[in-house]
This record gives structure tokens, C-alpha cells and sequence, in this order.
């Protein structure tokens, strides 16, 4: 498998898990209606588990334009091989949203309110204050991207898995796990700039009755924020590496 088409799937069954615990918790008449915000955190670190698994050996596994513009920045991965990674996530991101819809279309049609619906797919924030709102997506990216720089065999334009194969992904599960419980309750944790806007804009596609509008006075935030948290996580970690 190419490292693009990697890229692609295993962005888009991170999506598809991370998403649909969204739809299971958030949409009328599931299974899962009400269960709360520990297992959308807990489904979505297994997610990346699973999106990890799947890309690790043959991209390195990113799925996050911020761990790719990571990347890029330690010179670990040239431009058009980045925006190749890039445009993966961002394809993927929309087919696993695309995937979600479809699972979950009775749900959505019985679901009346249009921000529920739109929860699904992307994040909004708890308390709108975009200032505020940017922080928490730069803080919360600037731990995951500083950590993963910390990895023993970290997912930094190596194409291997990190650690001992699959079960390497595990780190970065509960990374993932950590930063939606303890910082994910003022933003949604996008903290990857192509599982927010990808699905956004496929959730404008899409065929749903009474929708949210497209948000753009918010949507930016989850793009600008994750990027320059990956940066200023690349920057401290050259400074104390020397």
C-alpha cells in the first residue's frame, strides 16, 4: 500500500469510529443515545488506535495535517511528499464522515436539532470566544505533537510503526484519550485540521435536512489553531534538544 493511499484509509476509519461514537451518543433512538462524554473520548483514542494500525508500517501513520506540518518543519518530510499526506487526510476525512451519514441516516433523520446533527461531524465550542477557542485547539495540538516528539520510536517521517508494531499505536491512543478528558471540553478537541474541516465541509454536502450552516466565522480556528501548536511544539523541542 502507498504511503497516500495509507494516508487515506486509515484517516478515513479514524473518522468513521471517531464520528460515529459522536452520532451513537448525540443522534435520537441509538443505542448509545446519552452515554456520555467519557466514551466519545475513550472511542475516539481507540479510533486513532485503529486509523495508527492501519497506516503505521507504509506512512508512518500521521493522519493529522499538524503531524505532518510537524514534519515538514524538522525537515523530515519534503514539501510535495507533505501535501501529498495532506490531501490524503483531508479525502479521508470526508469519506469517513460520508461513511457515518450513511450508518446513522435514519438517526440523523430523526434527530431535529441542526447543531446536534452537525456535532457529528465537526467540533464547535462550548463557550463561543474565538481568542479562547484558538488557545485551547493550540494547547491541546501543541501537547499531542510535543509528546509524540517524545516517543522512544516516534511517528515522525518514519514509515514504520512506532513501537513494537501495532501495539505501538497505544501510546498515542492515550494520548489522545488524555487530551480529550482533561482538554477537550471547551473546543471538542479537533486538534487535526483535516478531521474537523474535512467532515465540515461534507457535512455541507451532504443531504441532511435542516442543517447547521458551514460556520465560518468558527471554522478556521480548528485549521489555524492545531497548525501553530505543531509548530510551537517543533520550535521548544529544537530549543531543548540543542
Amino acid at each position: 500500500m502507498t504511503p497516500f493511499l495509507s494516508e487515506l484509509i486509515g484517516t478515513a476509519a479514524m473518522i468513521l469510529l471517531g464520528g460515529g461514537v459522536v452520532a451513537n451518543v448525540v443522534l435520537q433512538d441509538t443505542k448509545g443515545n446519552n452515554a456520555g462524554w467519557i466514551v466519545i473520548c475513550t472511542a475516539w483514542a481507540m479510533a486513532v488506535f485503529v486509523g495508527v494500525t492501519i497506516a503505521g508500517p507504509y506512512s508512518g501513520a500521521h493522519l493529522n495535517c499538524a503531524v505532518t506540518i510537524a514534519n515538514l518543519a524538522l525537515g523530515k518530510l519534503d514539501l510535495q511528499t507533505s501535501l501529498s499526506y495532506i490531501t490524503a487526510q483531508f479525502l479521508g476525512a470526508m469519506i469517513g464522515a460520508a461513511l457515518v451519514w450513511l450508518v446513522y441516516k435514519d438517526h440523523f433523520a430523526r434527530t431535529q436539532d441542526a447543531a446536534t446533527k452537525q456535532a457529528v461531524f465537526c467540533t464547535s465550542p462550548a463557550i463561543r470566544n474565538l481568542p479562547v477557542n484558538l488557545i485551547s485547539e493550540v494547547v491541546g495540538t501543541f501537547v499531542l505533537i510535543f509528546t509524540i516528539l517524545h516517543f522512544t520510536e516516534p511517528m515522525m517521517g518514519d514509515k514504520t510503526p512506532i513501537g513494537l508494531g501495532s501495539i505501538g499505536a497505544i501510546p498515542v491512543a492515550f494520548l489522545v484519550w488524555v487530551i480529550g478528558l482533561s482538554l477537550g471540553g471547551t473546543t471538542g478537541y479537533a486538534i487535526n485540521p483535516a478531521r474537523d474541516l474535512g467532515p465540515r465541509v461534507m457535512h455541507a454536502l451532504l443531504p441532511i435536512k435542516n442543517k447547521a450552516p458551514f460556520d465560518v466565522a468558527y471554522a478556521w480556528v480548528p485549521v489555524i489553531g492545531p497548525i501553530v501548536g505543531a509548530l510551537l511544539a517543533v520550535l521548544l523541542f529544537v530549543l531543548i534538544s540543542g
